[in-house]
């Protein structure tokens, strides 16, 4: 998630604090790898495709061969807004299948499980569902973290992130807790756990700040792998300095492909890498 301007944030961090999605001062809480014993994971970025620097990202996932994409408004870029829907690869461009009013919500991850499509909301603690062919909404859902940021699922349960070390593992049928898996880096609480991806029994999970995805084992929560991806923010912010932080992971099952991007970002990479 989080939200406000990378060139504030840059100066925040300096301070020891962050800028949040409304773009107001936050104590930053240090997410960094402390033991240095969590092994890198390497990568290769395979192709370079193009993305709307007007989508704020905070959802990426790939449903029945179609990249869709969340995304967030905030009172600060005017023009973001809070919808999801289907990526033409070619132009970057979403085709829009839901939007909710910029002004009373903000958008966050999405995740389908079966017929449905559900949606989080930052700060509102409710959720939406959609009929994942026609995109109706069909009713809404509230749950008790304070936030809500990413959405993804291991085949069976529903797992949303709410910018703590913690995941919540959900009902699909009741939108109850089953239970909650506490996320640690050689020890420490990773905290800011922000949009997840499911890839090939492992979640994933990007850092809100950081430009790298750790690998979480959902047996243990404990992180057996990093991605560090700011050299792909650096190259995203020469070609469009509204670039903000990286958001979003999107794994393509049939092909076993992996994209990523960020928030504004004017690209797209599929990366390449063990998982």
């Amino acid at each position: 998630m989080k939200k406000g301007f990378q060139l504030l944030l840059v100066t925040s961090l300096a301070m020891g604090g962050c800028v949040n999605k409304e773009g107001s001062m936050e104590k930053e809480v240090s997410v960094a790898n402390k033991g240095g014993a969590v092994p890198e994971i390497n990568y290769s970025v395979v192709a370079v495709l193009p993305h709307d620097t007007t989508s704020f990202t905070e959802g990426l996932l790939f449903h029945e061969k179609h990249l869709f994409e969340s995304t967030g408004a905030t009172d600060n870029l005017p023009q973001t807004r809070s919808l999801f829907g289907i990526v033409d690869t070619k132009t970057g461009k979403i085709d829009t299948k839901a939007e909710l009013d910029r002004k009373i919500y903000f958008g966050e991850g999405i995740v389908f499980f079966h017929d449905k499509v559900y949606q989080l909301t930052y700060k509102n603690q409710l959720g939406f569902i959609y009929d994942a062919k026609t995109f109706k909404k069909l009713g809404t859902f509230s749950f008790r973290n304070r936030e809500g940021w990413g959405f993804t699922t291991d085949g069976k349960s529903l797992v949303m992130s709410d910018g703590t070390n913690k995941l919540t593992y959900l009902d699909p049928d009741h939108l109850t807790v089953i239970k909650t898996l506490e996320v640690t880096n050689n020890g420490y609480a990773e905290d800011n756990l922000n949009e997840l991806e499911y890839i090939n029994g492992f979640i994933y999970a990007n850092i809100w700040t950081k430009n790298y995805i750790v690998k979480i084992n959902p047996a243990d929560g404990k992180i057996v792998g990093t991605l560090d991806l700011s050299s792909l923010y650096y190259q995203s912010r020469k070609k469009y300095q509204g670039s903000l932080e990286m958001n979003g992971i999107a794994y393509d099952a049939d092909s076993d492909k992996v994209y990523v991007t960020g928030k504004m970002w004017p690209e797209m990479y599929q990366i390449k890498f063990s998982h």
